[in-house]
């Protein structure tokens, strides 16, 4: 500072305790002491959370710091600035007056800027005959130069807690990727498990979280949904090992008939060849039902379709109700006194909801013979949801009916996307 008197406010402003420490401070400046403005300043926009300050009274601080005339700023070429509220504003984007006020009284508070006022409160400089500067009325930047250290310590803490938080929600983002695609796989496989108890957990942990979660609560998430990723892996390579030593021939052979949709005779138990038939009378067994359907002879036609159906239901896994719910909460709406709690309930909500949507009874019951009544209701739950996107529902039903019936159709996917939907609107980490 240019004077080592303390320095008292003009008018009505009170001197504070706070003004005199951040004077006390400022004269501690070390002989030769300089540094780079602009880099200083940039220091500053890191350490703003810790040194409580605003992003606006950081502009004002950079319209005062280009009113000083060089880029280093040291007591050799004073640190007092003397712009009037109205240059202020203009290299501030035109920020109104009192506006500017307040945030120079909250950078003085601070402790980043000292007042330095003239006896009448204006603010001007003195100058010499050669035109130097004798003595300068305004703000004093010595407290910026005298705190230059703090600040790009403070800086790199920031610095290196954003890193921290950023590594953090990375590293929670693929953990969250995996149990959900892991939790998918085993629902579309039809792999044994509790997979509906595991999902409400895992949607419980990330639910939790808030909009803007500290570290600490990310790593409490992060150490919860790591546990429940080894279980789910361990869960899984028992199964695979369980798998790999139960397989034999006629599980491929199994495996082999389920993969073409289209093959229903061939899983008929009407069908099976007895002990000791050859060939050509298995192609004769086969075809025979085949053209009496084509042709509608008797009631062999209506038998083949019975039969159909019942293997498109057992075709078709179904999946917990709480999981079903927590996709479909519309639909808790139209159940007995307004709740569900229980497939019954379930079932009787998607009565009403079918008349609702305007899906006939015949192309209800088709889907309930085809899927059977749980999957049917679950279904017509998940066409609640979209309705806003389905032309129309009776037409949708029953081309999904159509789909199950041939194998084509799994309900597995269209839960867990509903499901990822109707998540709650809550912050999202990575």
């Amino acid at each position: 500072m240019e004077s080592g008197n303390v320095t008292t406010p003009f008018g009505r402003r009170p001197m504070t305790f706070g003004m005199l420490a951040s004077q006390t401070a400022a004269r501690k400046i070390e002989p030769g002491q300089s540094i780079d403005k602009w880099k200083l300043y940039r220091a500053l926009c890191e350490a703003k959370p810790l040194l409580g300050i605003t992003d606006r009274a950081l502009a004002i601080l950079n319209a005062l710091l280009s009113f000083y005339p060089k880029g280093e700023l040291s007591e050799e070429n004073g640190l007092v600035v003397f712009p009037s509220n109205a240059q202020l504003s203009l290299r501030a984007h035109g920020m109104a007056e009192q506006t500017i006020r307040r945030h120079l009284a909250s950078l003085i508070e601070a402790g980043l800027l000292i007042r330095k006022d003239s006896p009448n409160g204006k603010r001007y400089a003195r100058k010499e005959h050669g035109g130097d500067i004798r003595e300068a009325f305004g703000f004093s930047l010595a407290p910026l130069l005298a705190r230059a250290d703090e600040i790009e310590r403070l800086a790199a803490e920031v610095t290196a807690e954003r890193l921290h938080l950023q590594r953090l929600r990375e590293r929670l983002t693929l953990c969250r990727r995996d149990v959900a695609k892991l939790i998918e796989m085993a629902l579309e496989e039809g792999i044994a498990g509790d997979w509906g108890r595991i999902h409400l957990h895992f949607r419980d942990v990330v639910e939790r979280l808030p909009r803007s979660p500290s570290a600490a609560q990310i790593t409490a998430a992060l150490d919860e949904l790591e546990l429940l990723r080894e279980e789910i892996t361990n869960q899984l390579e028992m199964q695979e090992e369980t798998q790999n030593q139960s397989g034999n021939a006629p599980h491929y052979e199994r495996h082999i008939q389920n993969s073409n949709p289209h093959s229903i005779t061939e899983l008929e138990p009407g069908f099976e060849t007895k002990q000791g038939a050859t060939a050509d009378d298995r192609s004769a067994g086969r075809a025979e039902p085949a053209a009496r359907m084509q042709k509608g002879e008797g009631t062999n036609g209506h038998v083949q379709a019975a039969r159909s159906a019942s293997i498109g239901s057992s075709a078709l896994k179904s999946f917990p109700l709480g999981l079903v719910l927590q996709a479909c909460p519309e639909i808790a709406a139209y159940g007995p006194q307004g709740a569900i709690g229980s497939w019954r309930d379930l079932m009787a909500a998607a009565v009403v909801v079918r008349s609702m949507l305007g899906v006939s009874p015949s192309a209800y019951e088709q889907a309930c013979e085809i899927m059977g009544p749980e999957n049917a209701a679950t279904v017509v739950a998940c066409v609640l949801e979209r309705a806003g996107h389905i032309n129309s529902a009776g037409g949708y039903l029953r081309d999904l009916t159509r789909r199950a019936e041939r194998g084509e159709f799994a309900i597995g996917p269209m839960l867990m996307a509903l499901a990822r939907t109707n998540v709650p609107v809550r912050g999202k980490t990575g």
